[in-house]
């Protein structure tokens, strides 16, 4: 499989894995049916956080890490995974939302969500940790200061901003600079092929989504990787159960569809394959983060890992819509 490489040298696999639903939505048997089969196809990047998913009926937050954690302690694969998780966004109120009273990004939340990540993965260490929302109720540079604290512990790898806008990353960046400290070396926010309207909210991830800025700026920071949260639009690429959002209500969606499934023929690939496929093959490449609830689902995805765009059929999809 192929290959990316963080910035502190770290080598991940250039497909992520999704882990948001294991323990709630997809039980543990299939979630380690679906760790199995990734790790023997080449597979070692996988992303979790410390509240999936508590607004699934019976969760609470805790459940994927937890599964996780069980999975990596019976197949002795921790030296073969690279752990990526998150905090921030878990509710501390049973049955509010991360809204409402989200553990936030102060020191004392960030110290707390580590320890209880680690324990429920089994592990002292993690390859990535993520601000998971922006809590502008906690001054920027407490926050830079804690997760620095982290990675000079050895707790932590590399860090990462999730729904943040481009100049909260920079600002805290800036920070962590000038103290000569870790900071922000991983962007994650929601992205795919097609093109979303900006002036309808999907939800209340705030500053969620890939724009024209979030790629320029990745494009001149030689050290800061894009990760693309939901590329596969939950299943509507290929799925009449799963219609688009309003957000895809516009012209150039059609379009860029009718292409998107042109060029899937072409290669006689899957639409989906061509999306994951767009992404980690761009400028600046992306990492999928891709969730399946089956065995079946994941070989769909991890076929995207050998196809390639040349350059005359990327041009035709970037030029669509």
């Amino acid at each position: 499989m192929r290959q990316r490489v963080l910035a502190d040298g770290t080598a991940v696999s250039a497909l992520c894995l999704g882990a948001m639903f294991f323990g709630t939505r997809t039980d543990e048997a299939t979630s380690f049916a679906i760790l199995d089969r990734f790790v023997e196809a080449g597979g070692t990047l996988i992303d979790t956080a410390d509240n999936y998913a508590f607004w699934i009926e019976g969760g609470a937050g805790g459940e994927s890490e937890a599964v996780l954690g069980r999975w990596l302690a019976s197949r002795n694969t921790r030296d073969q995974v690279k752990l990526s998780s998150k905090v921030g966004a878990q509710p501390t109120i049973p049955g509010t939302s991360w809204v409402e009273s989200g553990e936030g990004l102060s020191p004392q939340a960030i110290r707390a969500a580590i320890e209880g990540s680690l324990r429920r993965l089994g592990t002292d260490r993690l390859e990535v940790y993520w601000a998971h929302i922006e809590d502008r109720s906690v001054p920027l540079e407490d926050t830079v200061d804690a997760f620095a604290a982290l990675t000079e512990e050895g707790k932590v790898g590399v860090l990462g901003a999730s729904n943040h806008a481009i100049w909260q990353v920079e600002r805290a960046r800036a920070l962590a600079r000038a103290q000569g400290r870790a900071g922000y070396t991983c962007l994650q926010l929601r992205h795919s092929y097609l093109r979303p309207r900006f002036d309808i909210h999907l939800d209340d991830h705030g500053h969620g989504d890939v724009t024209a800025e979030v790629l320029d700026y990745v494009r001149t920071e030689p050290d800061m990787s894009l990760w693309a949260y939901s590329p596969l639009l939950t299943g509507a690429y290929t799925r009449a159960d799963k219609p688009l959002s309003d957000r895809y209500d516009h012209p150039g969606t059609p379009r860029r569809l009718a292409v998107l499934r042109e060029v899937a023929d072409e290669l006689g690939a899957t639409p989906i394959q061509v999306v994951l496929a767009w992404l980690m093959d761009g400028e600046p490449p992306i990492i999928p983060v891709a969730g399946v609830s089956s065995v079946e689902q994941l070989d769909e995805l991890l076929g995207a890992m050998e196809l390639k765009l040349d350059d005359e059929l990327r041009q035709r999809m970037d030029e669509a819509g």
